[in-house]
C-alpha cells in the first residue's frame, strides 16, 4: 500500500511540473504575403535561461526584443470574477520571407532549473506579395503583430561632424487596435561621449504611420538632443521602457471580460552615429569649436558720450548650431578703454524639428580712460559651416566713441563767460579775516616740512606695483576667463535654487553649474567634457575617490532626470547633493 501510495505521489508531482513549465512558439497568422513581416513569439511562463532560437533559414530575421512581465486577465461566468495572474519571458523575432512556398520553423531551446525545455515547430505559407494580388484581400490582415510593441531610437542623421547638433527620437511601435498606458523608464540611454538635452513633452499624442508597408501607432516618447564630443563611432545604449498594453480578445463570450492587461518591458537597439573629427585643413588660429551658421553683430548702445560716462557694447551671436556650448570672443582691453567682465545672456531655443536656434551675448561695460575719440578693434569670430562643410570666418566694423568734455569748469567757462569774468576781477578781495597767534612757530624747514613733502614720493612705488597687478591680471585672459566660468557656476546653482519644482528648469542649471565648475576648476574645454576624461583629470588633482564618484553620478542624474518624473524632495536633495560636492572638490582643488 506505501508503495502504492509513493507511486501516485510521483505521478501527481510529474504532472504538476508538467502542467507549470509551458514553453511556445506562435505566429499571428498561418499564411503570409512575401512583403509582409512576421512576428514569431517563443513564450515561456517563467524566467528561462539560455535560450537558443532556431535557424530562420529562409528568412531575413530581426530581434530578439525580449519582454518580461506579467500578464492579468478577469472572466466573469455565472457572476464569479475569477483573476488570473502570470509571469512569462518573451522573445519576439521578426522576420522577413525571402521566397514564397511553404516554411517550417524549427523548435526553440530553453533551460529552467537545469532541464531543457523545446518549442514546437511552426508551418507557415508564403504567398504572392500583396501588390501583385488583388489589394482588399490583404485588408483584413492589415495590422501586424496583433498586441505586439517594439521601440526605435531615429535619428536625423547616421555621421555627423564633432560639436555637430543631432536630433533624436524614441518612438513606441503599435497595433492600432490596442491601446498603451503607464509608461515608464526602466533604464535610460547612455550618452557617453555627447552633450545632451531632452525636449520635453507630458502629453505625446499617437498618431498613425506606416513602417515596412505596415500601419501603425506610434507614440514619439522621448525627444533629445545631442552634440557629439569625441570623433569615432559612437553607440547610443538603448532605452528600455516598461507599459502596460489593453488587449481586446475577439473571441471573448459576451459575459467574459473583452480586455487583459498586459505588462511589457520593451528594448530598442543600441543606435550608432560616426562621428568625424573637424578637418585639419584652414582651420582659424582663432577657431573655437562652433558648429553651424552664425551671424556676429557688435553693437554699442551709444557712440558719444561724456567723460566719465560708461557705455554698453553687445557681443551677440545669432544662428544655428551648438550655441550652449559656444565661448564668444573677448573685447579686447586697451589703455584707453576700462572694460569690466562682461554679463552673460542666452536665448536659444532647442527643438528636434529645428534643432538649437537663437542667439547668445555678453554684454560689457566700458569707461573711457580719457577724452576724445576711442576706437573699439574690430572682433573676429570663426565657425565650421555645416552647410558648406567648410570654416568660415566673421570679422565686425571698427566702432568709433566720441568722448567729450564732461561737467565742471571747462563747461562753466563755454556757457556763461560772464560770471567767469566776475570771479577772475574779484577774486583778490577777502571776505573772511582769519587771525594768527603771535607765538605761533614758521613750520618751513622743521622735520613735519620735509615729511609731508617726501610723503608723495613714497606712493609712487605703491602705485607703481598696483598698475603692474592690474595690467597683469588684464593680459591674463585665461585667468579672466576661469574667473568667469567659476561665477557662472555660482550663477547656475542659484538658478537651480529658484528652479525647485520644475524639472527641466531645474536639472538644466544644475548641468550647466556643474559644466562651468569643471571648466574653471580644471581649465578644460566643453569638447573635453568627458566623463572618464573628467575623472582622470581630477584624480591628477588628488581630489577623493568618493567625491569624484559623487560628482560623476550627479552629472549622469542631472543629464537623464530633467523630462523624468520628479518630486520636490528628490530635486532638493540633488540640490544639496551639488553644493556639497561642488564645496568639497573646491576644498580639495586648493590643495
Amino acid at each position: 500500500m506505501k508503495k502504492i501510495l509513493l507511486f501516485f505521489i510521483f505521478t501527481i508531482t510529474l504532472t504538476v511540473n508538467a502542467q507549470e513549465i509551458q514553453f511556445e512558439a506562435s505566429t499571428d497568422k498561418s499564411t503570409y504575403a512575401l512583403d509582409e513581416k512576421i512576428r514569431v513569439s517563443f513564450r515561456i511562463n517563467t524566467d528561462g535561461d539560455n535560450f537558443e532560437p532556431p535557424t530562420f533559414e529562409g528568412f531575413k530575421v530581426e530581434g530578439p526584443q525580449i519582454f518580461k512581465g506579467n500578464s492579468e486577465s478577469v472572466t466573469v461566468v455565472n457572476g464569479r470574477v475569477t483573476t488570473k495572474r502570470s509571469i512569462y519571458t518573451e522573445n519576439n523575432f521578426f522576420l522577413t520571407p525571402k521566397a514564397k512556398g511553404n516554411f517550417t520553423i524549427q523548435a526553440a531551446k530553453i533551460d529552467y532549473k537545469g532541464k531543457k525545455y523545446y518549442s514546437k515547430p511552426i508551418t507557415i505559407q508564403i504567398t504572392d506579395s500583396r501588390t501583385n494580388s488583388n489589394p482588399n484581400a490583404s485588408n483584413n490582415n492589415s495590422r501586424l503583430v496583433g498586441n505586439g510593441v517594439f521601440l526605435i531610437a531615429e535619428t536625423d542623421k547616421k555621421t555627423a561632424y564633432v560639436n555637430e547638433v543631432v536630433s533624436v527620437i524614441y518612438k513606441i511601435y503599435f497595433d492600432p487596435t490596442t491601446s498603451i498606458t503607464n509608461v515608464f523608464v526602466n533604464k535610460a540611454p547612455t550618452f557617453n561621449n555627447f552633450w545632451s538635452q531632452f525636449e520635453s513633452d507630458n502629453n505625446p499624442r499617437p498618431y498613425l504611420e506606416v513602417y515596412d508597408g505596415k500601419e501603425y501607432g506610434v507614440i514619439e516618447f522621448r525627444k533629445a538632443l545631442l552634440i557629439p564630443l569625441k570623433a569615432g563611432n559612437q553607440t547610443l545604449e538603448p532605452l528600455t521602457l516598461n507599459l502596460d498594453l489593453k488587449i481586446e480578445d475577439p473571441n471573448a463570450g459576451f459575459f467574459n471580460n473583452r480586455y487583459s492587461i498586459i505588462n511589457q518591458n520593451i528594448t530598442c537597439r543600441p543606435k550608432k552615429i560616426e562621428v568625424k573629427a573637424l578637418p585639419e585643413n584652414n582651420k582659424p588660429a582663432q577657431f573655437t569649436n562652433a558648429v553651424g551658421t552664425f551671424e556676429l553683430n557688435v553693437i554699442p548702445n551709444k557712440k558719444q558720450i561724456k567723460f566719465g560716462e560708461s557705455l554698453d557694447l553687445k557681443v551677440e551671436l545669432i544662428g544655428k548650431g551648438n550655441l550652449n556650448l559656444i565661448n564668444l570672443p573677448r573685447v579686447e582691453n586697451t589703455p584707453e578703454l576700462e572694460i569690466f567682465e562682461p554679463k552673460h545672456q542666452e536665448n536659444i531655443t532647442s527643438s528636434v524639428v529645428t534643432g538649437m536656434i537663437g542667439n547668445t551675448a555678453d554684454i560689457y561695460t566700458i569707461v573711457p580712460q580719457s577724452k576724445g575719440k576711442m576706437t573699439l578693434k574690430p572682433i573676429t569670430f570663426s565657425y565650421f559651416d555645416t552647410d558648406s562643410n567648410q570654416y568660415k570666418t566673421i570679422t565686425s566694423d571698427p566702432i568709433t566713441i566720441d568722448v567729450l568734455d564732461g561737467p565742471g569748469l571747462s563747461s562753466l567757462a563755454n556757457n556763461d563767460q560772464e560770471e567767469l569774468k566776475k570771479i577772475k576781477t574779484f577774486q583778490f578781495i577777502n571776505t573772511t579775516t582769519a587771525f594768527e597767534s603771535k607765538n605761533k612757530s614758521n613750520p618751513f624747514g622743521s622735520p613735519l616740512y620735509y615729511a609731508l613733502l617726501l610723503m608723495p614720493l613714497c606712493f609712487i612705488p605703491v602705485a607703481f606695483v598696483i598698475k603692474r597687478k592690474k595690467e597683469a591680471v588684464q593680459e591674463d585672459v585665461v585667468g579672466l576667463k576661469l574667473k568667469n566660468k567659476d561665477k557662472l557656476a555660482k550663477k547656475y546653482l542659484s538658478e537651480a535654487k529658484g528652479a525647485l519644482g520644475n524639472a527641466s528648469s531645474f536639472y538644466l542649471s544644475i548641468e550647466k553649474a556643474l559644466h562651468n565648475f569643471l571648466k574653471a576648476k580644471l581649465n578644460i574645454e566643453t569638447s573635453e567634457m568627458d566623463k572618464e576624461n573628467i575623472r582622470e583629470l581630477l584624480i591628477q588633482k588628488q581630489a577623493t575617490s568618493e567625491t569624484i564618484n559623487a560628482f560623476i553620478d550627479l552629472m549622469k542624474s542631472a543629464e537623464f532626470a530633467r523630462y523624468a518624473p520628479s518630486s520636490s524632495h528628490s530635486m532638493q536633495t540633488d540640490f544639496d547633493k551639488a553644493v556639497n560636492v561642488i564645496t568639497d572638490l573646491e576644498k580639495q582643488l586648493k590643495k
